[in-house]
């Protein structure tokens, strides 16, 4: 695609905050959008991770996230349903003027809380053989390019660790909903740092090695990496599918940076089990080695973590639902085993 008379093409710094303001104040008209122009759909997902489903309260303890992702862009511009003023950022993304005809681009943007803590929430002391307590709080805008066979996400992550994400108040408040134990060691969590993190990853989605009718068996494989005083890291890994009906996406999506495979199509009714397998190589982890600029509790990282994933999703329409079990391989040294924890997804557009 071409662009037009009196574009320019400066860098992604630029065009993200434009286009953010642009698509958020398009976000109440969806509705209309959705009826009018069906092809067009907006994604949205919300996610939920606790280690409540496997019966514990430790390590990576609770997740949420709740992402919004926009139409096809080339499409949503040419539809003239995108502003005139915010037509300069759109053809300022990366990857915007391929004028290859299968190729997709969508823009994400994300809410999200993590909350870790170590294994015995009772205690108010330093229980320094254990993990520090942390929350991580962020706004994350992502850039997704997709073919049939291959997906490009560009994120960048912007948040707060410490006191200043809250995390606190989220776990002692549900604690107290629930009639648990309430986390007394708070007042030994990392101190307040602003996080930032920039993720790129891709993902190939490989054609089924077994197809009869509606039934299939497919793989997807992915690589890449991540920079910031949050994490820094490299990580691979690969899904198999198993089912009918099988989703044009590019597997189950988890709270991880890129983790995202951009749902955004009408499906047949149909579901699947899958398997899947990410590995890091972890360079940075600020919730194990502790604050970046001031002291703080930390313990010694491991350099290589696996997450070994099995579960089932089903669609319908316009709504899927995943359900995901997740073993996650000692982060540390001074950790008690693996962690497990379960993760609920869904995704509806609209």
């Amino acid at each position: 695609m071409l662009i037009p008379t009196g574009f320019t093409r400066p860098g992604l710094r630029t065009c993200l905050p434009g286009l953010l303001l642009g698509l958020f104040c398009l976000a109440p008209a969806t509705s209309s959008l959705a009826a009018e122009e069906p092809r067009l759909p907006w994604t949205v997902n919300v996610y939920f991770e606790n280690d409540l489903f496997t019966g514990t309260d430790r390590n990576y303890t609770n997740g949420v996230k709740i992402s919004l992702i926009s139409p096809d862009l080339v499409s949503f511009v040419e539809s003239g349903k995108l502003p005139e003023w915010s037509l300069e950022y759109v053809y300022r993304l990366p990857f915007i003027n391929d004028p290859d005809p299968a190729l997709k681009r969508k823009v994400e943007f994300s809410l999200g809380q993590d909350i870790y803590t170590p294994s015995d929430i009772s205690r108010s002391d330093l229980i320094s053989d254990d993990r520090p307590y942390a929350g991580w709080t962020y706004f994350a805008a992502a850039f997704h390019t997709r073919s049939n066979k291959q997906m490009d996400t560009i994120e960048l992550q912007l948040g707060m660790v410490g006191p200043g994400s809250f995390a606190e108040e989220t776990q002692k408040t549900v604690h107290d909903l629930t009639g648990n134990q309430e986390p007394n060691g708070w007042d030994h969590q990392l101190k307040n740092e602003p996080g930032l993190a920039a993720i790129y990853e891709r993902k190939w989605h490989h054609a089924p090695f077994v197809s009869r009718d509606t039934f299939a068996i497919d793989a997807i494989t992915h690589l890449g990496c991540a920079l910031g005083n949050v994490y820094t890291y490299a990580n691979t890994g690969f899904e198999t599918r198993l089912g009918w009906n099988l989703p044009d996406d590019f597997g189950v999506s988890l709270i991880r940076p890129a983790g995202n495979t951009s749902f955004s199509a009408r499906q047949q009714r149909g579901g699947y089990f899958f398997a899947a397998v990410n590995g890091r190589a972890v360079l940075q982890d600020i919730f194990l080695d502790g604050n970046t600029f001031a002291h703080s509790h930390s313990v010694d990282k491991r350099p290589f973590v696996v997450d070994l994933a099995g579960g089932a999703a089903v669609y319908f329409q316009q709504f899927k639902l995943t359900w995901t079990q997740v073993l996650r391989t000692k982060e540390y040294d001074e950790q008690h085993g693996n962690h497990t924890f379960g993760s609920l997804t869904l995704s509806f557009f609209f």
